[in-house]
């Protein structure tokens, strides 16, 4: 959340989807064992507080492969059907 940059100095942009998109929600709380709520007031405290920046908030996952293929640096999360040859993908489990 308060990283700007990758260690080659590319900028970092995080791309997220709506709170209450169902891909978002499963992200949240399998992956980072969260509820959406808790990642958004994490997000908002580094914000507020001039620590950190927020996420990129996108509409839909075809729009988040689209700004992830396009934008390098950018990383976000997607179900394993929307990668492609476009975009790295880092498996979690």
């Amino acid at each position: 959340m308060r990283l700007r940059t990758w260690p080659n100095g590319s900028a970092i942009k995080v791309f997220v989807l709506p709170d209450n998109h169902p891909a978002h929600i499963a992200f949240c709380k399998q992956v980072l064992r969260v509820f959406p709520h808790e990642m958004r007031n994490a997000w908002d405290r580094l914000v507020f507080s001039g620590t950190g920046q927020a996420p990129i908030e996108v509409a839909t996952e075809e729009e988040m492969r689209a700004k992830i293929a396009a934008m390098p640096g950018a990383i976000g999360y997607l179900p394993n059907v929307m990668t492609g040859d476009a975009i790295a993908v880092i498996p979690i489990k």
